[in-house]
Parts: structure tokens; C-alpha cells; sequence
């Protein structure tokens, strides 16, 4: 016997509604209905990929000539910016919305008052983004001191291109400098949902708010967290597993999170962190040209020059053979 459709059994439709109104009457979303959009997922995917074409161009294409790369970046640069300037009006609209309580400055940063006038974000979303796409020479050239470190920093390593079509390393730093930008221009949503993406992508999680210098490298990749508050300097080398994380979450008299604080570790220049390694706390810092060993937790600061590991562990070898 055929299944009865649940469209067409009267009870199944009570229930269907019944479901639909209990979670409908619990969103936290804007309930008006001229509620703001969401930044489009799909929008964003395709200006992670536009983005990354302009920073590495020719990747995305086969054109051979110089000429016509550069009038494929020219486009590509435009397109980009029409692309990106809607999506931050988006994303301002349905944060201050989210935030109607809050003024602008409060909410972030354009001009204090509430929420009124559309125009006022397109402009400012269109201002935003030029100011962004101005950023892309200074991201690339960044971007390529990372290029040169996995190169060196890795022996089966072939060539330059190999690096920036095969690393998920390289792929994770790409669009975290992409998001860091757009994060510093206090653009809301964007910079974590491009994180986020690349999170997927490589599974490599680091927030935009990190700070991150020049000639990074993360080898492997898989399951290395940075938080927000982390600063990391320049010539950094760490491996999978890596945690630079939070120690606790200070809160305050009213038991509220102090979200402005520092809360991640300060990484100094020429530092090696090893696979499975944590690094804890905000005010823990690890001194330049230092090696962390593998699986080490480490939670108070290390002076410059430093090599920390685990005390050795007994390995037991038993022979099955006969028994």
C-alpha cells in the first residue's frame, strides 16, 4: 500500500503547521517585514574566488598573454567592487537591524543615530569598498612573502605555482588576509563568513581578527585554530593541530563577557610551533626565534630564544609472536 503524502492528510498538515508557528514565534531574527537580507552565501563564495583571481592573477584562467591578463584583472577588479559594495550594504543593513538598539557608532562606527536612511549605507558601503579593493597591492604583495615561505619551508615543495594551487595552508592565509582587511573596516558578517568558508574548505580556523605578519607558513594545516586577539609576527612556521587559543573569558561586574580584551597569545618573529601544539592566554607570549615542540601546553610567556618540550614519553613494544 502506497504511503499516504503528509500534504494530503489533514493531521499531518496541523502538525506541519503547528511546527512551523512554534519556531516562527521563537525567531531572534527581525520580525518586520521589511526585515534587512542576509549576505547572500553564494555572492560570497563567488567574491572569495573574484577576490583570490585578483591577488593571483592568471590562476583562474589560461590566458597566456600579459596583456590580456591584465585586462582580465581590470575587469575582474570591477566587477569585484560592484560585487562587494552591495554585499557590505547587505551586511551593514542586517547588523545595524540586529542592533537596533544600538546606535551606528556603537554598532559600527559610521555616524551616530539610529538606523534611517538607506542611502547612507549605500554610500557608505561604496566607500568601503573602494577603500578595500584599494588594499589589494599591499594583500598580494603580503600574501606572496607567504608563497615564498611554504616554499622554502618545505622541501616537497616543487615551485611557487605548486603553492598556490595545491596548499590548503596558502588557501587559509589567502582569504584570511582577504577577511582581515574587510574585518578592520568593521564590516559586519563578511570577514567571519569568509573565514568560516575556508574553515570548510582546508580546516584551518582562523578568525579575521587575528594579526598576522609577513612570510607565514602553515604546514599540513588540518585542525589549527588562531583566535581573534592572536597577534603572530613575521617568519612564523607552525603545524597542524596548532591551537593559539583563549585561556579563560574574563567577564564583567554584571557577569557579562569582556569581549575588547586581549585573550590569545602574541607569537614574536622567527618562531616554529609543532603539530598539536597549544598556546594559551592573552598575555602569553612566545619570544622570537623559539621552537614549541610537539603536543606541548604551554600557558606563561617564554623568553626569545627558547626551545619547549614534552618530557619524553616510555614507548612499550610487546611481540604478540607465539603467545
Amino acid at each position: 500500500m502506497k504511503p499516504q503524502s503528509p500534504s494530503n492528510d489533514h493531521n499531518s498538515e496541523q502538525t506541519l503547521d503547528k511546527v512551523a508557528a512554534e519556531i516562527h514565534g521563537s525567531l531572534i531574527f527581525p520580525q518586520s517585514s521589511h526585515a534587512a537580507p542576509i549576505p547572500e552565501f553564494d555572492s560570497l563564495v563567488d567574491l572569495i574566488l573574484r577576490l583570490k583571481a585578483i591577488v593571483y592573477p592568471g590562476f583562474r584562467s589560461n590566458e597566456s598573454s600579459s596583456e590580456k591578463v591584465l585586462v582580465g584583472l581590470r575587469s575582474q577588479i570591477d566587477e569585484t567592487h560592484q560585487l562587494i559594495s552591495r554585499q557590505i550594504a547587505i551586511a551593514i543593513a542586517r547588523h545595524f537591524e540586529a542592533c537596533e538598539d544600538m546606535t551606528l557608532q556603537d554598532c559600527g562606527g559610521i555616524t551616530p543615530g539610529k538606523l534611517s536612511m538607506p542611502e547612507n549605507i549605500m554610500e557608505f558601503s561604496q566607500r568601503i569598498s573602494t577603500e578595500y579593493i584599494l588594499k589589494m597591492p599591499h594583500i598580494r604583495a603580503s600574501l606572496l612573502t607567504d608563497v615564498k615561505a611554504a616554499y622554502v619551508g618545505d622541501p616537497a615543495c616543487k615551485n611557487y605555482d605548486e603553492v598556490i594551487l595545491c596548499y590548503p595552508g596558502l588557501n587559509a592565509i589567502t582569504v584570511h588576509r582577504l577577511a582581515h582587511e574587510l574585518y578592520k573596516l568593521n564590516v559586519p558578517f563578511i570577514p567571519r563568513m569568509m573565514a568560516e568558508w575556508v574553515h570548510g574548505e582546508t580546516g584551518v580556523d582562523i578568525h579575521p581578527g587575528a594579526t598576522i605578519g609577513n612570510h607565514f607558513f602553515i604546514d599540513h594545516g588540518t585542525g589549527v585554530v588562531i583566535g581573534e586577539t592572536c597577534i603572530i609576527g613575521e617568519h612564523v612556521k607552525i603545524y597542524q593541530g596548532v591551537t593559539l587559543g583563549a585561556l579563560s573569558f574574563p567577564q564583567d561586574e554584571m557577569g557579562q563577557l569582556v569581549r575588547d580584551s586581549k585573550r590569545h597569545p602574541t607569537i614574536e618573529d622567527n618562531v616554529v610551533i609543532y603539530a598539536n601544539a597549544t598556546v594559551l592566554g592573552g598575555n602569553t607570549v612566545v619570544g622570537r626565534d623559539s621552537v614549541v615542540g610537539s603536543s606541548v601546553w604551554l600557558t606563561e610567556s617564554v623568553a626569545p630564544s627558547t626551545t619547549v618540550t614534552m618530557e619524553k614519553p616510555k614507548l612499550k613494544i610487546r611481540n604478540q609472536v607465539g603467545n
